[in-house]
């Protein structure tokens, strides 16, 4: 029981999934701060921040006054995702997978060589042949 729980944590997707959880969750405050006083900043150049201090596109309402669409939440949310993602990509998951691919180089395994499997029509003949010697009166 102890070893296939070993084996379990030790496979590498529970690892990476593991390390981009903690860094990600850790290295979003980083970001965040980044975002909050680099790039805000920046889109308030282009966007007058609202009454309520969020810069964006003000629209006219029906009911008259404004109704400012966030686009600076939306751009540093984008920003902060692909900043995390870059970083826990090329952190972790791309060291992880060359460090897989050495050990199993080491090992002597062959890379995978996937057998070309068949097209959809390619299975339908083959189908239709077999129902074809079953219904013969031979049965070949």
């Amino acid at each position: 029981m102890i070893k296939g729980f070993k084996d379990f944590i030790m496979r590498g997707n529970v690892i990476d999934l593991a390390v981009a959880v903690v860094i990600g969750a850790a290295f979003t405050a980083v970001v965040n701060a980044i975002v909050s006083s680099i790039i805000t900043p920046l889109i308030e150049v282009f966007w007058k921040p609202d009454e309520n201090g969020v810069p964006g596109i003000p629209v006219p309402a029906v009911w008259g006054g404004t109704v400012t669409f966030p686009i600076g939440d939306l751009i540093s949310a984008l920003i902060s995702f692909l900043a995390v993602a870059i970083v826990v990509y090329f952190v972790f998951v791309f060291p992880m997978n060359a460090w897989k691919e050495r050990q199993a180089a080491k090992a002597g395994v062959p890379e995978d060589k996937e057998e070309k499997l068949p097209t959809e029509q390619e299975l339908l003949i083959q189908i239709r042949d077999l129902l074809e010697r079953n219904d013969s009166p031979t049965g070949r």
